[in-house]
């Protein structure tokens, strides 16, 4: 059995935007997005604002502050990835149209904490970390831009405080069918069996549902969580 980890206070955050695609993982050609952001795409999005090794976020809900609406576009992709082997990439070679069906104009509240993990040194303190994150959000600062599911949707975000009302979630509740939690890596946790896999890299998925607009999370380690 492994050791207890240590966790911050739920820490909230608003972020929208113009377009969002939290891509299913199913539609293999054309850009499909799930009905409502994913765990993962919120994590992301707390990365680009604050990370160390020593921290591990781990959302808990996701609250959806406006009606789910759908845009469809057709965008030009590049149909290969470029290799070290070859000289280079002549993109009128390679341009792909494909369809893609997005969100229009979201808008979302994460909750979420992080854990200490085993590489935390002894400086790596619950209140530092969530100090640095609570300045750098309150600031609007981040290591690199955040994003809504696919990098060309880029993500306004605000940091809720303590002592301010949430933002009122929709009034819909209905099930959105299994959807991605997040990729479980080998070697990014600890061995006590929390997050570990065996394989390099795994997709695990939940039976997600709205509930009066919330979209509860549960933790990586539950077993509401599968392959």
């Amino acid at each position: 059995m492994g050791k207890t980890p240590l966790t911050s206070r739920t820490l909230r955050l608003r972020v929208w935007g113009t377009n969002a695609c939290f891509t299913r993982p199913e539609m293999k050609v054309e850009r499909v997005s799930y009905d409502v952001m994913t765990p993962s795409a919120a994590r992301g999005i707390l990365e680009a604002i604050h990370w160390k090794p020593a921290i591990r976020w781990c959302v808990e809900q996701i609250d959806v502050l406006k009606p789910v609406r759908w845009e469809s576009v057709r965008r030009n992709e590049i149909g290969s990835v470029m290799s070290p082997r070859t000289e280079g990439l002549f993109i009128e070679d390679q341009r792909q149209q494909r369809a893609g069906l997005l969100l229009r104009d979201v808008d979302y509240v994460i909750h979420a904490r992080f854990e200490i993990t085993d590489k935390a040194g002894q400086e790596d303190t619950v209140v530092k970390h969530e100090q640095m994150f609570l300045r750098r959000a309150g600031k609007g600062q981040c290591f690199h831009r955040a994003y809504l599911g696919c990098r060309e949707f880029a993500a306004a975000f605000s940091l809720i405080e303590d002592d301010e009302t949430l933002p009122e979630p929709i009034n819909e509740s209905r099930e959105l069918g299994y959807m991605l939690h997040d990729l479980c890596h080998d070697n990014s946790d600890d061995k006590n069996g929390t997050h570990y896999c065996d394989e390099k890299c795994q997709p695990r998925f939940f039976k997600a549902a709205l509930e009066n607009g919330c979209l509860k999370v549960p933790p990586l380690s539950s077993v509401e969580v599968r392959l």
